[in-house]
């Protein structure tokens, strides 16, 4: 008898790997989120030991004290797609779960969860279900049901502060809720308002800790250990400091612990100076000390190469697991001046004193030096951090914390890369509304060497200077104008306009304030500067000053003059500092020999440090006047309405989904879109189009034609020939069918033909949605022509697209005048090129597989219409179609990835 043997057991299903996320809790720390597995069963039951009866009551409805083998064999085995689970944990321990089941033949889910008590009011429920919602919208569900105990107020209000609109029904003391689980506006915006809130707690774990131990504190002067521990002691930190020494009863005469387990008390932060292959076993140390925070100036990580970006990844995998936040690796430290703190766990044996200041610098290394520029300048600082390798917390972490922090009105970031430019961008505009934010961005002509600056893909020129534009970041060339525009922003109001006054004691002077402001695109406010001459007293020099601050024809004042010329020229700082003390409008002022703010004129505050009215002082007029040019156009950025996406009610996106569903079926890896494919890629949104058809021979193309109607175009379909009448591959104005046979025999290379409409005359333009992997997509405007082409006058702008970042879009090129009425020509209509970049715009954001899209020429014409009552058509187009790349829809809240 032959043997039988059984068939191999299927292979459970895999469940996508972007269900798995590290998530900062609602308290700031952070926990880990992933499916659920069958090896999750002991986990779960543990779970259930730990809970209280009341919480398993209102879970199952009744008093379970244990799961049955079926239920926990049900509960751990999903085939994730009906039936989901995720999974909460802190270290190895399951804290939370949360789970959907489809409801059979339809597009509704019931949904629970169960929240160990110990981690209840973490807002581990609304991110379960942020996370459920998402993963329920990739399988095709539409709503969710919840039943829910009228006593269990708080999984109620889970429910209810979502987001989303739930109906509510109520009997025999359970409340039903059903709602649409579709990604609306108010259920991403409470997203966002708890991201805020749960990041920024995260950070001020770190900032503001109760304790502090410094791992590997040393009694040699020569050590890293050694200058931390000082800088700690010397700052004067407020809460207890301790060393760990494994080989020292104490360390600069502080007692001393051989390891963090064998401090006594708790320790909310450490700060880490051991060799890089000390650090995995000092954080499990930490993690079992149960520490909130760490700060690993240790070296030897992702900046040495492949293996160093590995060792880098699994400790902060392993922090993040933990509940901990990590700052570096290879960083300089972090200080916080508010005097109920007071922490220096840096490098910088001098940091600057309390200010309004926050300062976040990439770099380690030059970290130092960043700290001594903004002390030696008068800069006062909240907060500092230096990232490093910037491995785990990074800017965005940072804006999130100054957003909502009382001690910080000014935001000054050193960058060298971008981890996530999209949330970057989302959250620079949001701080910027309120609070100024400074960038110098490195690495725009060199790449920032990968691991230096953590695993982020260096982002290309245009797309920082989009991404900069849209979100109002003022951004400057040099670490030296970051200083400039940061004392200015630090001390004076916002100009209310352009407008600018110069006053001063010398003509020379005066002259070269004058071409510096309208070389910076600002206005003189006057005709001439206002010259009190060098034998002015202070009281002429006051008097003109004031003119000039109670002028309302003046927006700011620049105040330049030549001390030596001077006989008591003391006395003119304090005339200055006066009247602006009492002024509601900006003065930068040159001395042509200090910078920053000289003590006469400085105006100080309780702590001795340079306050609001103190005037900042340039080493030369142009650096004054270049720092108050680009405050002032921040100032107009903050001044302009925010603008609407509008509805774009015609838009058929679903007929368009179509075309790119259809186009990756038949080729998974992407390809170009045939001209038909793009045709109705296009008309699905809108775009006006000429009359197209493509033909194969002659009579085919006659045909076309006088069913288009005459004159007609001849287009070559042969990449090389598309748009290039020079090579014949173009033929213009064919007014009968011989012209089209002629003209179609003349065409090289043997492809199919375009047969299209006659445009009317217009401007040629381009329009464009280009594709930055590490970055997202950016809207692309310009005037057509070689000339334009050659010179790259592109202007872009990031999605999504508000009409008042179209108007500006089409007005950015410096080629702007030919479509504005130049040398006498009929202005064309701006509003159908604004709208159009809508419409593109639209088209991107909802379908991120359009990896490119190029629309030329787009020929716009005057306001009155013409081509059958439109005054702008498409003429010409290709387009790309793959697998997304950073363009996706704004997904539940999740850590920055480490893969």
């Amino acid at each position: 008898m032959t043997e039988q043997t059984a068939p191999p057991a299927e292979a459970p299903p895999t469940p996508p790997p972007h269900w798995e996320a590290d998530i900062v809790a609602a308290d700031g720390g952070t926990v880990h989120l992933r499916p659920i597995c069958p090896e999750d069963a002991d986990g779960l039951t543990g779970l259930m030991d730990r809970s209280s009866d009341q919480t398993r009551y209102y879970r199952f409805f009744g008093p379970m004290k244990r799961l049955s083998d079926k239920d926990l064999h049900r509960f751990t085995h999903v085939d994730h797609d009906n039936r989901v689970a995720f999974v909460v944990l802190l270290g190895d321990q399951v804290i939370a779960v949360g789970r959907y089941d489809r409801y059979p033949g339809t597009d509704d889910a019931e949904v629970a969860f169960l929240v160990e008590d110990a981690h209840q009011g973490r807002g581990l429920g609304s991110v379960l279900l942020e996370h459920l919602a998402a993963a329920a919208r990739e399988r095709g569900i539409k709503r969710f049901v919840a039943e829910v105990l009228a006593q269990n107020s708080k999984m109620v209000r889970v429910f209810r502060d979502a987001g989303y609109k739930a109906e509510r029904s109520y009997e025999d003391g359970v409340v039903h809720l059903t709602f649409p689980i579709e990604q609306t506006e108010d259920a991403l915006a409470v997203a966002y308002e708890r991201e805020q809130r749960s990041e920024s707690r995260s950070i001020a774990r770190l900032l503001t800790p109760s304790s502090v131990a410094v791992v590997g504190a040393s009694n040699d002067d020569g050590k890293v250990g050694n200058a931390l521990l000082r800088h700690l002691l010397d700052y004067g930190f407020s809460g207890p400091v301790y060393p760990v020494n494994p080989t020292a009863r104490h360390v600069r005469g502080v007692p001393a612990y051989a390891t963090i387990e064998d401090i006594p008390d708790d320790v909310d932060l450490a700060v880490l100076a051991v060799p890089a292959d000390e650090v995995a076993a000092v954080l499990e140390a930490c993690r079992r000390k149960r520490v909130r925070g760490l700060v690993v100036v240790s070296g030897g990580f992702g900046e040495t190469g492949p293996e160093g970006r590995e060792a880098e990844r699994r400790l902060v995998a392993a922090a993040r697991a933990s509940g901990m936040r990590v700052v570096g690796p290879n960083c300089l430290g972090i200080v916080n001046t508010d005097p109920e703190v007071r922490l220096n766990a840096s490098l910088a044996p001098m940091v600057p004193g309390r200010g309004r200041v926050g300062f976040f610098a990439q770099s380690g290394a030059l970290g130092v030096a960043l700290l001594e520029r903004a002390r030696s300048r008068g800069i006062g600082l909240s907060s500092f951090v230096s990232a490093g390798n910037r491995a785990d917390v990074s800017g965005n972490d940072l804006l999130q914390y100054w957003a909502t922090d009382p001690g910080t009105e000014v935001v000054l970031l050193h960058l060298e890369s971008f981890g996530n430019p999209r949330k970057f961008a989302r959250l620079a505009r949001t701080v910027g509304r309120t609070k100024p934010v400074v960038a110098v961005k490195s690495g725009r002509h060199v790449g920032v060497t990968p691991g230096l600056a953590g695993t982020s893909v260096a982002v290309p020129e245009q797309s920082v200077a989009a991404l900069f534009s849209s979100a109002g970041v003022i951004r400057v060339e040099t670490v030296a104008q970051l200083f400039d525009v940061g004392t200015l922003l630090a001390h004076q109001p916002l100009p209310a306009g352009a407008r600018v006054a110069v006053v001063g004691n010398s003509t020379a002077i005066g002259v070269l304030v004058a071409d510096a402001v309208l070389e910076e695109g600002l206005e003189l406010a006057h005709e001439a500067p206002v010259d009190i001459g060098v034998s002015g007293t202070p009281e002429e020099f006051r008097a003109a000053l004031q003119a000039a601050v109670d002028d309302d024809g003046v927006d700011a004042v620049v105040a330049v003059f030549l001390p030596p010329l001077m006989s008591g020229s003391h006395e003119y700082g304090p005339a200055l500092r006066e009247v602006s003390v009492g002024s509601g409008k900006p003065i930068v002022a040159s001395f042509l020999s200090t910078e920053g703010i000289p003590p006469e004129l400085a105006v100080l505050d309780e702590h001795g440090m340079p306050a609001r009215g103190s005037v900042p002082s340039f080493s030369t007029p142009e650096r004054a006047v270049i720092a108050l040019a680009k405050v002032a156009e921040y100032a107009r950025w903050r001044r302009r309405p925010v603008g609407e996406i509008p509805e774009l009610p015609d838009v058929d996106e679903a007929a368009a989904r179509a075309v790119v569903r259809a186009v990756l079926a038949d080729a998974p890896g992407g390809r170009d879109l045939t001209d038909d494919e793009l045709i109705a890629l296009l008309g699905a949104y809108g775009v006006p189009l000429l009359g197209t058809r493509t033909v194969s021979d002659a009579e085919a193309a006659v045909a076309a034609a006088e069913e288009i109607g005459y004159p007609v175009v001849l287009k070559s379909t042969a990449p090389w020939l598309r748009h290039r009448s020079d090579l014949g591959g173009v033929r213009l104005d064919l007014i009968d069918a011989d012209a089209v046979r002629a003209a179609f025999a003349a065409i090289p290379s043997g492809d199919p033909v375009i047969v299209q409409e006659m445009a009317a005359p217009g401007v040629a333009t381009v329009v464009e949605i280009v594709d930055d992997p590490s970055f997202g997509a950016l809207v692309s405007f310009g005037v057509g022509g070689v000339a334009t082409e050659l010179l790259g006058d592109r202007a872009f702008r990031t999605l999504p697209l508000s009409d008042l970042d179209a108007a500006e879009l089409v007005r950015a090129p410096r080629a702007w005048p030919l479509l504005d009425g130049w040398r006498g020509s009929e202005p064309v209509d701006t509003g159908a090129l604004e709208d159009l970049l809508l419409r593109v715009a639209r088209l991107a954001d909802d379908l991120p597989e359009v990896l490119r899209l190029t629309l030329e020429p787009v020929i716009v014409g005057p306001p009155h219409p013409w081509h059958g009552g439109r005054s702008l058509v498409v003429a010409g187009g290709t387009g790309h179609v793959g697998r997304p790349t950073a363009r996706v829809d704004p997904g539940p809240r999740r850590m920055r990835s480490l893969l």
